[in-house]
């Protein structure tokens, strides 16, 4: 199930390299502010919730931008029949209207 979600990406991170057992990584962690939950009473604010964006490369598009910055995250939610998760598959930068 895809569905899109404006966001505030706080921050991001390339990876790439390979572990002391030589297996490779390579990924983009997008760094995205995500409000607390407040229905239990002990919580209030923000945290910040980690996703992958494809490979280390998808970095270059976006190091240019100051940060933070608002986006359109395009999300799905997939399940191992077991455990469900969110992954992002696209982020798009949403331009600054004048003034602001």
């Amino acid at each position: 199930m895809q569905f899109q979600s404006k966001i505030k990406v706080l921050g991001m991170k390339a990876n790439k390299g390979s572990m002391d057992n030589g297996q490779a990584y390579d990924s983009t962690k997008v760094y995205v502010e995500t409000p607390l939950d407040e229905t239990k009473g002990n919580a209030k604010g923000f945290a910040v919730a980690e996703y992958t964006l494809g490979l280390s490369n998808e970095f270059e598009k976006f190091k240019g931008l100051a940060f933070p910055f608002e986006a359109t995250a395009t999300l799905e939610i997939v399940t191992t029949g077991k455990m469900q998760k969110t992954q992002m598959t696209a982020l798009v930068p949403i331009a600054p209207t004048k003034g602001a």
